[in-house]
């Protein structure tokens, strides 16, 4: 029985390299373009404001109500949510109340890994309101405002009839990189999103 024609079988195997060739670097021009483009999966969007670049408080200590420092290395694998209200008295008390309840609310459904996370308080705590043991009231001070970015727009989930301003909130990395942002009137469902996701990953 003859063999198979070499002119054929060579043809045949430089098609099959083609095709390999062709599925291998094809798939990633096509990942390259997408990402360049800006385009992600559905469930790999974040809610939150994706700060570039982020905010980097490494370097920086925080001082405690209490007077003690607080220090993201002290703890590597804790992430933070860090709250700054403009101020929390008068008529603005309810507001800071009603900001610290959805706060405490988004930290205790993260169930089981609630413990890896803290919430930094800016500022005065609500008149007459108990701080929930995740909080960590942070006194307020020149340097911490200027880290922590403002983001180029607003969450287009944001309440527009709220007032801007500090009313923002920051997801900060276990390494001290504030790497979200949530613009005033943000929805904590967006914020639980975003850290239940995050604390799967890291």
């Amino acid at each position: 029985m003859m063999g198979q024609d070499p002119d054929k079988a060579r043809s045949h195997n430089r098609g099959m390299l083609i095709a390999i060739f062709v599925l291998f670097f094809g798939g990633m021009l096509v990942a390259g373009l997408l990402r360049f483009s800006g385009w992600r999966p559905e469930g790999s969007k974040n809610n939150g404001e994706m700060l570039q670049p982020y905010g980097d408080l490494r370097e920086y200590a925080p001082t405690l109500a209490n007077g003690v420092a607080y220090r993201w290395v002290d703890e590597p694998r804790i992430w933070r949510i860090v709250v700054a209200p403009r101020e929390c008295d008068g008529a603005r008390s309810g507001e800071c109340r009603e900001l610290l309840h959805e706060i405490d609310t988004v930290w205790r459904l993260m169930g089981k890994d609630a413990d890896r996370v803290h919430v930094l308080w800016v500022g005065a705590s609500p008149a007459g309101t108990a701080m929930p043991r995740e909080v960590h009231v942070v006194r307020v001070d020149a340097v911490l405002p200027a880290q922590l970015p403002r983001g180029k727009h607003a969450n287009n989930k944001a309440n527009a009839n709220r007032a801007t301003g500090h009313d923002a909130a920051w997801l900060v990395d276990p390494n001290g990189f504030v790497v979200l942002r949530y613009a005033p009137g943000f929805d904590p469902g967006d914020l639980r999103t975003d850290l239940s996701r995050l604390l799967k990953v890291n």
